[in-house]
């Protein structure tokens, strides 16, 4: 999905609005004129990733989704799907768009009360002609995908509102159209119930691979959901990135405030704060090498690795020194489990305990189990302050729901360690 240019102008002079937005007047002073919604908005959806949309009320997303399928003709500009415009069809080739293309789930539900939830559910494929047999098996399907086989035949009224949510979600993907258009799709549901629907169309995701544009004017939902993100405010996108390049690269004082408050710990990733490894040896070095470089890094343990930087584990100084003192040569012999391993995409918020338990910094692997990067315990800590790991200012850290404050106060009591190892004893003194 493509989209050039496109402006949403409601009022009596649209095109009169277009032109003079495009010679540099405001919103405002053309306000008398028409609402400018949508001003000039470009951006490319990639197939199968989750593309949010997120603003403040106001800000144009919700106009912006509907201008997609063609809910809201779009007054200039153009908008390419599966490369063919949309902006100029008619109402036939719209309808048939929606149903056979690009499915769509609305903030408060948008389900037929007379019928059952299994009808809901299977209303799209009524609409494709698929037979009756068929499109009540794929909607039996989907309840069950959605956590709700055994309420098919209830109405939308005897459900909650996480529950008709789950409907309305199992209604779309059962249109198994190629893209999914969600309008503020959690924002109705308690907390709770939003973060588990936020999770559960995760893990869709991850099997399904859909194209999703998904629009949210919550900031941890985007950080949570988008693979790519835009930022709107009053009618314009101001920055498309990943969640991370607008968490760390705010393209202007607006996005940076609004990021502010965010959960940095739901959205940075290991592989956003992993820094090189330095205390690791090959398996084939042997002892004594291991030691010396525990001693040129002042550590007390590093990590092993094959030729090929496949992660074997990790040896301890007091294991070493006896080794190289009974004259072994073989560093695998006393080769003991990595006690932390984390894949690149991990959330930080899953490696604080990790952290506090371990005497190694996080170690980080790729698909083929090579050690790609640590991450030590300050590097997390500077992270979740926003600071370079680096910096000689007090981080002030506050807790989150992912990272309480007993884990922040045991990281911080710890840290007094070099950041490539845990205090072990005296390496000289042992050695001497």
């Amino acid at each position: 999905m493509a989209v050039e240019g496109a402006y949403k102008v409601f009022g009596r002079r649209p095109k009169e609005v277009v032109k003079r937005l495009q010679q540099g007047a405001s919103r405002d002073e053309l306000r008398p004129q028409g609402t400018a919604a949508v001003i000039d908005a470009s951006f490319e959806v990639h197939p199968g990733e989750i593309f949010v949309v997120m603003g403040l009320s106001g800000s144009g997303k919700s106009t912006l989704i509907r201008m997609l399928n063609g809910l809201n003709p779009t007054t200039e500009g153009s908008i390419r799907v599966n490369g063919s415009e949309v902006v100029g069809r008619g109402a036939a080739e719209l309808r048939e768009l929606r149903r056979d293309h690009m499915s769509m789930v609305f903030q408060h539900f948008a389900l037929l009360p007379h019928r059952t939830v299994l009808d809901n559910v299977a209303y799209g494929l009524e609409l494709q002609g698929v037979a009756t047999a068929e499109r009540q098996e794929r909607a039996r399907g989907w309840l069950e995908r959605v956590g709700l086989s055994g309420w098919e035949r209830s109405f939308p009224g005897e459900l909650s509102g996480g529950m008709q949510q789950r409907v309305g979600i199992a209604r779309a993907l059962a249109a198994d159209t190629d893209i999914l258009l969600m309008d503020e799709a959690f924002s109705a549901l308690d907390p709770l119930i939003r973060r588990e629907m936020q999770e559960q169309l995760v893990e869709l995701q991850q099997e399904l691979g859909k194209t999703i544009v998904f629009i949210t004017h919550d900031l941890n939902e985007a950080m949570f959901l988008g693979d790519r993100i835009a930022v709107m405010r009053d009618g314009r996108i101001v920055q498309v990135g990943s969640p991370n390049d607008i968490l760390t690269d705010p393209a202007n004082d607006y996005v940076a405030q609004f990021v502010q408050d965010v959960d940095r710990a739901r959205v940075l990733t290991a592989g956003d704060v992993m820094e090189p490894p330095h205390a690791v040896v090959f398996a084939s070095a042997g002892p004594r090498t291991a030691l010396k470089t525990m001693r040129d890094l002042q550590t007390s343990a590093c990590f092993v690795t094959d030729s090929s930087r496949k992660l074997l584990g990790v040896v301890r100084d007091r294991d070493v020194l006896r080794q190289v003192r009974e004259g072994s040569a073989d560093l695998t012999e006393r080769l003991r489990p990595t006690p932390s391993v984390v894949t690149r995409d991990q959330l930080i918020a899953d490696l604080f305990e990790l952290a506090v338990e371990s005497p190694l910094p996080v170690a980080v692997i790729d698909e083929q189990d090579r050690l790609i990067g640590v991450v030590p315990r300050v590097t997390l800590l500077a992270a979740l302050a926003d600071l370079p790991a680096t910096t000689t200012e007090i981080p002030v850290i506050e807790p989150t729901p992912d990272v309480p404050a007993a884990t922040i106060t045991r990281m911080l009591a710890e840290d007094g360690d070099d950041h490539e190892g845990a205090p072990g004893f005296d390496l000289h003194e042992e050695t001497r």
